[in-house]
Parts: structure tokens; C-alpha cells; sequence
């Protein structure tokens, strides 16, 4: 029984399915039979420009890394730039040169309006160096205003070749240059003898306690310890006054002896040459 039951529920589910392929046999025969619809090819139209993107992202993102760094960052910038190049600049020049801009930042702006080293003029911004020399006349003529010396520090920004006419002025004797112990800083001294330099009292009598050795062979030691070249040299000296004084020949005394010349002077002993 129950297996008549399962053909029977076979051959109902084998007419639909001799239905539903009869319902798509019809239908394509109706499709093909109905004309298509071609649609009219649309007019020719210039095609779409392709989308350009920046070919100059790294520089973009530079400029915007710079401007989105810290206001003290920013500052240092500008400062650098004006003291490589010794040049007045609007801020519109220093956005274009540096990429600082400071029309858009008011901090980066009142900052660089108050900065010791920038100076401005109302429209530009300019380096202040700390003394305002333009060669080496000028320089030399600073120094000797400071008999007790000057940090070199405080003329390194003068202007650009100022390093080298320090050195210049050293090498001709008409500076000196000592570095401080204390801060190991070059200190600028004039070499003039007709400059009077006051002394401390107090740095005199340390002068005067300072026990020298008696041997000058001592002191040049000393000196090249604190490395510092001896004008003397008194090893040498004494091996050339050695070997001087071992080449000279010696020379033989002669013996005197009394003859009828000799001149005698002994004449308050007149027995002894009474014969």
C-alpha cells in the first residue's frame, strides 16, 4: 500500500514537471517570434577626462607637516632663513621660501615680531645679529673695545665670513683667542700693548703664590702638560753647550823657569840671592 502510494505521488510530481517545460517551450517560441528593439545608438560624445591626481604629493605633505608643527619649530625656520641668506623678507617671501606661514598663525607671527634675533619693519622681517659689524675693520675694531675679552659666541652671527676673519686676526697677532675654563668658550682678547687690563687683587696674590719650579727643564714640562708649546727649549741648549765645550782643545800651560832675564821682584829677601 504504501508503495502505490509513493508511485503515485512520482508520476503527479513527473506532470508538473511535463508542465512547467511545456510553459518555457511556449515562451520561447513567443520571444523569437516578436521582432527586438534595437535601441538608437546614442550621439558621439567626447569622453569624460581621465581624473589627474598631484604628481607633487611629497611636497604638499612637507608643507603641511611644516605648518602643523609646533610654533617654536616654525619660528626656527624663518630665523634660519634669515640669518643663511641676510635678506628682508614679507611674509608672503617666507611662506614661499620656507613654507611658514604666517599671515595664517598669529602666534608664529607675534613670536617673530618679538624675537631679539628678527628684526621688523613694519612690512618686512630681517636677522639682528647682536652687534652689527660688516667686515673685518669693524670687528677688530669691537674687540679692542673689550680689553677684558669678548665671547666669541656674541660675534659668530655678525655677518657670514666672520669665523674666518677671527681667524685671520689671530693668525696676524692682533687677537687673541683663550677659551674659558669654567663655560669652554672662545674668548676674544685684543693684542695691544697700550690697552690697560685690570686685574683683581685677589687674582694677583694667586699669581704671586704660585711656586714655579727652579729648573726651566721643569717648566716646560708643565707647560706642554697644559698643552702649550715652550719658547725655550733647554734640553737641547744644554747639549749643544755640552758639545761646544768637549770639542775645544785644551790648551798646555808652560812652565816658567828663572833665567839670568827673569826679573826678580823679591828684594825684600835679599839673602836669597846673595850668590
Amino acid at each position: 500500500m504504501a508503495l502505490q502510494e509513493q508511485l503515485d505521488r512520482f508520476k503527479k510530481q513527473q506532470e508538473r514537471c511535463q508542465t512547467t517545460l511545456s510553459g518555457i517551450a511556449a515562451a520561447k517560441s513567443a520571444s523569437k517570434s516578436t521582432p527586438k528593439f534595437t535601441p538608437a545608438p546614442a550621439a558621439s560624445r567626447p569622453p569624460a577626462p581621465a581624473v589627474k591626481f598631484s604628481n607633487d604629493t611629497e611636497r604638499l605633505q612637507h608643507i603641511n607637516s611644516i605648518r602643523k608643527s609646533p610654533v617654536g619649530a616654525q619660528i626656527k625656520r624663518v630665523i634660519d632663513l634669515l640669518l643663511e641668506t641676510r635678506q628682508a623678507f614679507t611674509p608672503e617671501q617666507i611662506n614661499e621660501a620656507c613654507y611658514v606661514d604666517i599671515n595664517s598663525n598669529k602666534a608664529v607671527f607675534d613670536s617673530l615680531r618679538n624675537n631679539p634675533k628678527v628684526h621688523y619693519d613694519g612690512r618686512r622681517f630681517s636677522y639682528k645679529s647682536k652687534h652689527d659689524l660688516k667686515d673685518k675693520n669693524q670687528l677688530l675694531y669691537l674687540i679692542r673695545k673689550f680689553p677684558e675679552g669678548i665671547a666669541v659666541i656674541d660675534l659668530k652671527d655678525a655677518y657670514p665670513s666672520v669665523m674666518e676673519d677671527l681667524q685671520a686676526l689671530k693668525a696676524s697677532g692682533q687677537v687673541w683667542l683663550l677659551s674659558n675654563f669654567d663655560s669652554q668658550e672662545d674668548i676674544a682678547y685684543p693684542n695691544d700693548p697700550r690697552i690697560q687690563i685690570k686685574v683683581d687683587d685677589d687674582l694677583k696674590q694667586l699669581f704671586r703664590e704660585i711656586e714655579l719650579p727652579r729648573d726651566m727643564l721643569d717648566v716646560e714640562k708643565d707647560l706642554q702638560k697644559n698643552g702649550m708649546k715652550p719658547a725655550t727649549n733647554t734640553a737641547k741648549r744644554r747639549a749643544n753647550a755640552q758639545h761646544v765645550a768637549s770639542s775645544k782643545p785644551k790648551l798646555k800651560k808652560k812652565k816658567q823657569e828663572i833665567s839670568k832675564r827673569t826679573k826678580l821682584t823679591n828684594a825684600h829677601l835679599p839673602e836669597l840671592f846673595k850668590n
